[in-house]
């Protein structure tokens, strides 16, 4: 074997390491972006704790524990399938679709409901989801009024807007009425961050709800 055949081979073969490692990485990035891989027909659930005390979730053996005030659990998957979930001191049966992602909301004051996320799949884009659990229609727009970003989401709706990934600072309105200035939110390639709004009666709490960072 000459030198300039060895010195070809070489080189083939560094290549072909230095791809196998960058989509090696890459496969860990998005692991760390999108969680674990769960097995097909899964479906995946977390909790939101609206309330005010630290809050305990299980939705059949699957367990959602100490979820902070005003905080989220992680997504974790499970066979779809009726359960029984038990939120706090309440239980209540719930029925999840294959390949479909939901939320359980503890609220004060109210049962707890469970809320479906359609999943987001573009890796360039980040996207942004009203989930309005009052009795108003409400809109997300710049913080001055003028450019609606999420417009006219009915009570117990949802609405979606893609947009690039930037850090934002937004504010909640109920009509011309601004409810809250939002404090400003960072937004991810392929990041869904929901604002979930809960409450009523003018007294309406909204809370940005991302995956936490440890997920």
């Amino acid at each position: 074997m000459n030198t300039q055949t060895t010195l070809r081979r070489f080189t083939l073969g560094a290549c072909a390491l230095a791809l196998g490692l960058g989509m090696f990485q890459a496969q860990a990035d998005d692991g760390a972006l999108y969680g674990p891989k769960a097995p097909k027909g899964s479906a995946f659930v977390r909790a939101y704790n609206a309330s005010s005390a630290e809050l305990d979730v299980s939705v059949g053996q699957t367990q959602l524990k100490q979820v902070a005030p005003l905080g989220s659990s992680d997504f974790k998957f499970l066979p779809a399938g009726s359960y029984q979930a038990q939120v706090g001191s309440t239980q209540m049966p719930v029925d999840l679709q294959a390949e479909r992602y939901y939320t359980l909301v503890s609220q004060t004051g109210a049962k707890p409901r469970l809320v479906e996320e359609p999943p987001f799949t573009s890796r360039q884009k980040a996207l942004l989801r009203v989930q309005n659990l009052t009795d108003s229609t409400l809109s997300l727009k710049t913080a001055d009024g003028k450019t609606a970003v999420v417009a006219d989401v009915k009570p117990d709706g949802r609405g979606d807007r893609e947009i690039n990934p930037v850090k934002v600072g937004l504010a909640l309105f109920d009509g011309e009425r601004k409810v809250a200035d939002l404090k400003p939110v960072t937004l991810e390639r392929g990041e869904v961050v929901s604002l979930f709004v809960t409450g009523g009666q003018g007294k309406l709490s909204p809370v940005w709800v991302k995956r936490p960072i440890d997920g």
